[in-house]
């Protein structure tokens, strides 16, 4: 590259920087560093702490080496050419530095500062850039669509056995049992169910520079509750998750609870969704409810561009929901600055319904929930209160509450912790009260998107119900089902050509209560409802090939419902699930039709077999 040219006008000719203003261009130039290498010099060192920089090869080349096999022979990892940058994804994700860069000829790198470009790669071109990085570095680009990462489950992307450790290991055997598996972190089995986690970053903060001891046990180092997600969660939700939390590392757990593995940032860069970034992005940094409602007016946009766009229904709605969480978050995050005398920990906020399962629809409400330790329960009404204050924003986002009264700023849906642990007890003593079984799915399906994981306490208690409640069990297959998916009404529906059909309430709900009550026969209470059916595969009841036709019709019924609701949004009517049958395709006609017969067909087999139960499976 010319180095006549100006800095300004050097980086305008390279991505991620070509979009940038001019005035942003100079701001940049004028914060470059330039620094000067001969050849076989080391420019960056994997053993060193890097400054908060990104690194552009000037003019020259670099090569990125493996520390392993960093001398000036090594195999070369990548080179990077005039334009390049290297450097980036430990400046976004705070990580070590796990390659050695060396000047492969006389070069001229410029130093940028990692406070002007972060920024940037929030951005389309930014993110783009990402994602073609990912795909050179991985080898996948091109891809056929099918196999394209943000369409795939985190579960299908682990390789490898996770590695373990107990509490009491030392920091010394640790760090050489991650030597020896070539690992970047471990994991620790906690009381309870929960994990420790203790990575590179861990030791390079929490060890070396506080001076701790080899001997300490690595549960005193390490960052616990370790945050997991479960297999059945897209790439391209967790990868959001990942960067917004500046999490390295996402242990991946089985629908069951088992660990399955750890993926890194890198396992699922490629998976990024560029305008859902940068739209929870804005969401996380709007100044004020006016800002944040303005923002929240592309979530539609959103919605109709990814599907439009290729992305299948299941990683739209899950990506939309993940929107939404982010949403949520900023709006008690405002409702919290409103009073200064609302606590700011011990509680936790709960989304729940079709959101809560990452399973929503740009029809779905706001459903939610709160939970907070003993000592706030004195505050319940301020934090009731700043529930009502927090779903008024919401509404005013275009995302309204839901009006059956499932909100947090109910007493029926605020409780302490104790609150919560009386009410589950009651439930499983008696489901027919207090409408346990209505209430109980509901916090089933309930996920804390603000505050701390440990206080929903539901799923805990309804772990053991095989075992511990079989009478209540039982009521809750009773209760799945009762809403009976009806062929011959849908067939009456069919042959008139002016009529209706309720995709959600016909067809979707029987799968999604049967989903429910089959990941509690097997301990699965907090899942995708694709994900406790494939954990309910054979639990008795279910067979596998009951468990593979109903997820497949859950899949249609999903696509179906996007596909009229995207419509809906095109045509500037607001979105629902009933659709008339002249508006689907005489093969989505056939598909839907055989889809019922087929819920129906299950739901009389598992009342069959359960028949012998005791408790009457029709009211």
């Amino acid at each position: 590259m010319d180095l006549e040219l100006d800095t300004a006008t050097f980086l305008s000719k390279h991505p991620p920087f070509q979009y940038l203003t001019p005035g942003e261009l100079t701001e940049l130039a004028d914060a470059a560093v330039l620094d000067e290498y001969p050849t076989g010099a080391v420019i960056l060192d994997s053993m060193q702490r890097p400054a908060d920089v990104i690194w552009v090869v000037r003019s020259g080349q670099v090569t990125l080496l493996h520390p392993p096999d960093d001398g000036i022979t090594g195999v070369p990892m990548d080179t990077v050419y005039p334009g390049g940058v290297f450097g980036y994804s430990a400046l976004l994700t705070g990580s070590d530095i796990d390659f050695t860069a060396r000047a492969s000829q006389p070069t001229t790198v410029c130093r940028l500062p990692g406070e002007l470009v972060r920024p940037l790669f929030a951005r389309p071109a930014g993110l783009a850039f990402l994602a073609e990085a990912a795909a050179k570095a991985t080898g996948t680009s091109p891809v056929p669509v099918e196999q394209i990462p943000s369409r795939r489950a985190v579960g299908d992307l682990v390789r490898g056995e996770p590695v373990l450790t107990a509490p009491g290991t030392s920091v010394r055997d640790a760090v050489r049992y991650m030597s020896e598996r070539r690992s970047s972190y471990i994991l620790i089995p906690l009381p309870g169910g929960d994990l420790g986690i203790f990575t590179d970053r861990d030791l390079r903060t929490r060890v070396v520079a506080a001076g701790v001891d080899l001997t300490t046990p690595v549960a005193e180092v390490m960052s616990a509750p370790a945050q997991t997600v479960t297999e059945d969660r897209s790439t391209a939700t967790v990868l959001m998750d990942m960067l917004e939390s500046g999490l390295r590392h996402m242990p991946v757990l089985t629908i069951r609870g088992a660990v399955l593995g750890v993926l890194e940032e890198a396992d699922l860069l490629a998976a990024a969704t560029r305008k859902s970034f940068v739209l929870r992005r804005s969401i996380a940094l709007s100044p004020s409810p006016a800002a944040l409602q303005e923002v929240c007016s592309g979530i539609p946009d959103l919605v109709v561009d990814l599907f439009r766009g290729g992305t299948e229904a299941s990683a739209t709605s899950g990506i939309l929901s993940v929107v939404i969480d982010s949403v949520v978050r900023r709006a008690v995050e405002f409702a919290l600055a409103e009073d200064e005398a609302l606590p700011r920990t011990g509680f936790a906020w709960l989304s729940l319904g079709s959101i809560a399962r990452r399973e929503a629809m740009p029809s779905s409400d706001i459903e939610s929930a709160l939970s907070w330790v003993p000592e706030l329960s004195p505050e319940s009404g301020r934090l009731t209160g700043m529930a009502a204050t927090v779903h008024a924003t919401l509404d005013d986002c275009g995302l309204p509450a839901d009006t059956n009264g499932a909100v947090a700023s109910t007493a029926r849906f605020a409780r302490s912790v104790a609150g919560w642990r009386r009410a589950a007890a009651q439930w499983l003593d008696d489901p027919l009260q207090d409408r346990g079984l209505v209430m109980s799915s509901l916090l089933l399906d309930g996920r804390v998107v603000w505050g701390e994981r440990s206080l929903h306490t539901i799923p805990t208690a309804y772990r053991n119900i095989r075992t511990d409640h079989p009478d209540a069990l039982r009521l809750q297959l009773r209760d799945a089902l009762a809403g009976r998916a009806r062929t011959r009404s849908l067939r009456d529906v069919l042959s008139r050509r002016a009529g209706t059909f309720d995709l959600k309430a016909h067809a979707l709900a029987p799968i999604v209560n049967l989903a429910r009550w089959g990941g509690m026969t097997v301990g699965a209470t907090v899942a995708s409802t694709p994900g406790r059916l494939r954990a309910a595969a054979g639990n008795g009841l279910l067979t596998e090939r009951d468990t593979t036709i109903l997820t497949e019709v859950f899949t249609l019924l999903q696509r179906l419902r996007l596909t009229h609701q995207v419509d809906q949004i095109g045509a500037g009517v607001p979105p629902g699930d009933v659709v008339t049958m002249p508006e689907l395709s005489p093969l989505n006609r056939s598909l839907l039709g055989d889809g019922v017969r087929e819920i129906a067909a299950v739901q009389r087999r598992v009342g069959y077999l359960a028949s012998d139960s005791g408790v009457p499976l029709r009211r």
